[in-house]
């Protein structure tokens, strides 16, 4: 029975204290904080050190309070992996199916296109041969888009050869030193690059004007362009090879077509010299004549065998 009038005392004992406690807390506070500002600009190197050993005391009890929390988010992360593990496993066998489907098609119009090559006995371009090049100096301006490459004549580098990259078409090599060359940027002014729509065959040559999305010129009066539709190279004039990938068509506005690059000239760091050679005219024709005389010959060993079998 004495406990509780000992409380009730207590009690009317602390009011008072947690009143006065309430009231002057937060002047207390912002006179702490005023204090520690003019302390840090009087006694700069002081507050520095104190402030140190602070993190230094407080970082351990950090350390092993965040230990826990770690590890409840490591284990929420396994979790969601287990729960999610199904799901991707349908979706993968998925793939699998979709992308066996079309190996089979592929393999079957593999084998197709080299039948009908052994029958039709196609002249091929040579493969390019390829150089790796770094950046490695940019030269661009408002006038010029061109950067510097660290290989030149002594990699076998030449004049008008082929730069790309892993996304597509760079530009062309316009100077070669012994040990550097020049690369001109889709993108400059005096760049020209004849293409092709992929899919409709349309041809058209690629003109750079200094900006970001070179244009379409010399496109046929009927050319259906739309946004989205892939530009590569057409072969013409035997400078690049066929079917570089360019860009795809950014915009079309009044009858002019723009493309966006593949390439980011942001990040144009390594890039690849093509040494491509197109197969000159009269070797064309010479192996188109030695096919068909050939083909003649063939004829008329089937013939005589044919007439020296009659009765």
């Amino acid at each position: 029975m004495a406990k509780g009038p000992r409380l009730s005392s207590l009690s009317r004992v602390a009011a008072p204290a947690r009143g006065v406690a309430q009231r002057f807390g937060l002047l207390l506070l912002m006179t702490a904080a005023v204090a520690l500002l003019v302390l840090g600009k009087t006694h700069s190197d002081a507050i520095r050190h104190l402030r140190v050993m602070a993190v230094e005391a407080v970082a351990p009890v950090l350390e092993v309070l965040s230990a826990p929390v770690i590890s409840a988010r490591h284990a929420i992360a396994e979790i969601e992996n287990f729960w999610n593990t199904g799901r991707d496993n349908r979706s993968l066998r998925e793939q699998v199916a979709r992308l066996s489907k079309w190996q089979i098609i592929a393999r079957n119009l593999e084998q197709e296109n080299a039948s009908l090559r052994a029958l039709l006995v196609p002249v091929l371009d040579p493969a390019p041969q390829f150089i790796s090049a770094r950046v490695i100096g940019d030269t661009s301006g408002l006038f010029v888009q061109s950067a510097l490459l660290n290989a030149g004549k002594q990699d076998g580098v030449e004049r008008g050869q082929a730069v790309t990259t892993g996304q597509g078409l760079a530009g062309r090599v316009v100077e070669v030193g012994q040990r550097s060359s020049r690369l001109l940027l889709l993108t400059d002014l005096n760049s020209r690059v004849p293409v092709t729509m992929e899919h409709s065959r349309h041809r058209a040559v690629l003109a750079g004007d200094n900006s970001a999305r070179p244009r379409l010129t010399f496109l046929p009066a009927n050319a259906n362009v739309n946004p989205g539709d892939r530009v590569v190279t057409s072969g013409h004039a035997g400078v690049f090879p066929p079917g570089l990938p360019v860009g795809i068509v950014s915009s079309v506005m009044d009858g002019e077509a723009h493309i966006q690059p593949y390439v980011d000239w942001a990040r144009l760091e390594y890039v690849t010299i093509l040494r491509y050679r197109a197969v000159p005219v009269g070797d064309i024709e010479r192996r188109n004549e030695a096919a068909a005389d050939a083909a003649d010959a063939t004829a008329l060993d089937g013939a005589s065998s044919t007439a020296g079998t009659d009765p």
